[in-house]
């Protein structure tokens, strides 16, 4: 599981004319999800983010994590973050999870963070969508659950 988290001062996905979801102050989280995965990477990738000391406390050092701030999520799903780029110039997507094995993932990451109280919205699994972001400082930061120690 592959995560890019951007600080945002608000974030918005639409899936044509549609808006599907908006938050303010918190993290935007693309989320691509393999072919491996399985739920206890989306249970450390949850537990990873909502940790991340990557909001200033009062002298400007990042010292609070999204849970401290009550910041938001914005979580959209992205298979393209699982390319393989190694060989020629097109990427290969054969890491990346069916959606039938990679919605549960999504659905079990997205469900986890509101149940400990975060305020969550989403994009369309699946979907074309249109992602606008503030990045706020900015800060931007890869996850890969396969880096875990």
């Amino acid at each position: 599981m592959r995560a890019v988290i951007q600080r945002v001062s608000e974030a918005s996905v639409r899936v044509g004319e549609r808006l599907v979801g908006r938050i303010g102050s918190g993290l935007l989280v693309l989320l691509g999800i393999a072919a491996a995965d399985a739920a206890a990477d989306a249970d450390w990738m949850l537990d990873k983010i909502l940790a991340l000391r990557i909001f200033e406390n009062d002298a400007g050092r990042f010292d609070l994590s999204l849970t401290d701030v009550g910041g938001a999520l914005l979580v959209v799903s992205q298979f393209t973050l699982i390319a393989d780029t190694r060989r020629g110039k097109r990427p290969s997507f054969s890491d990346a999870a069916r959606p039938e094995a990679a919605v549960p993932l999504y659905s079990r990451f997205v469900s986890g963070a509101a149940a400990r109280g975060v305020e969550v919205a989403t994009g369309e699994f699946g979907a074309a969508m249109d992602v606008r972001l503030v990045n706020r400082g900015p800060v931007t930061i890869v996850l890969d659950s396969s880096a875990r120690g």
